[in-house]
């Protein structure tokens, strides 16, 4: 069945989200919710790193502004992830194919704690968990703040098109789209739309009964995300 799913994610990634979905026969509207501004400084000091952490597309992104090197590995959260790292050309990349505590497993097959630091490239809303749980078992890890995701205001088609109830569902990539969607969206009580969750947190962002239906991805990541349409 055709459906007609909002896309809230940033642009650089709801484009190709959109045209996903548009393969699969819906019709994606995407509407960013989230914009993200690159900090500039300069070249990042990679001495003495074992391999490089990357928990989003943007941090590959944000990586490459500010090194020309290819040849640290790259431990990377999922597939789009992988595949942002491997066609920026870095040599070897790993796939944990699933969220940040997967990865924190993953790591330990991949490298030991002495074979030198992790360096996790990350924004400004990440909390530190991954170093974290690392820090725990030995590794060293260092945190490069190289961009932010800031809020955007839902598209005038986004509005018109929930406020006519013109669709059927809506897609969250995080927990903080999910919860500037609820702010933006107050007014026009999306109660006929299915939301589309990546993960059991970001679901937990939505109001209960806000939306006719709640689904959550078997894994949390985009192809799992996609396949609940």
């Amino acid at each position: 069945m055709t459906m007609r799913i909002l896309v809230t994610r940033p642009r650089e990634d709801g484009a190709e989200t959109a045209a996903l979905l548009a393969a699969r026969g819906h019709d994606a509207l995407l509407s960013p919710l989230l914009e993200t501004r690159w900090f500039d400084g300069p070249q990042l000091d990679l001495a003495g790193i074992a391999a490089i952490l990357a928990t989003s597309a943007n941090g590959v992104r944000a990586l490459i502004r500010r090194t020309s090197r290819r040849d640290v590995p790259i431990f990377a959260i999922g597939p789009q992830t992988t595949q942002e790292a491997q066609a920026a050309g870095f040599a070897r990349v790993e796939n944990a194919d699933g969220d940040a505590a997967t990865l924190a497993e993953a790591v330990p097959h991949w490298t030991t704690p002495g074979a030198g630091a992790l360096l996790h490239v990350c924004g400004e809303q990440n909390e530190g968990a991954l170093a974290e749980r690392l820090t725990r078992h030995g590794y060293a890890v260092r945190r490069e703040i190289l961009y932010v995701v800031e809020p955007r205001p839902l598209s005038p088609e986004a509005m018109m098109a929930l406020r006519d109830g013109d669709v059927d569902a809506a897609i969250f990539f995080s927990p903080r789209s999910a919860r500037i969607f609820v702010e933006q969206a107050q007014g026009l009580p999306p109660s006929g739309v299915i939301a589309l969750c990546i993960s059991p947190a970001t679901a937990k962002a939505l109001p209960h009964g806000l939306f006719r239906e709640v689904r959550i991805a078997a894994k949390p990541n985009q192809d799992a995300l996609l396949a609940l349409a």
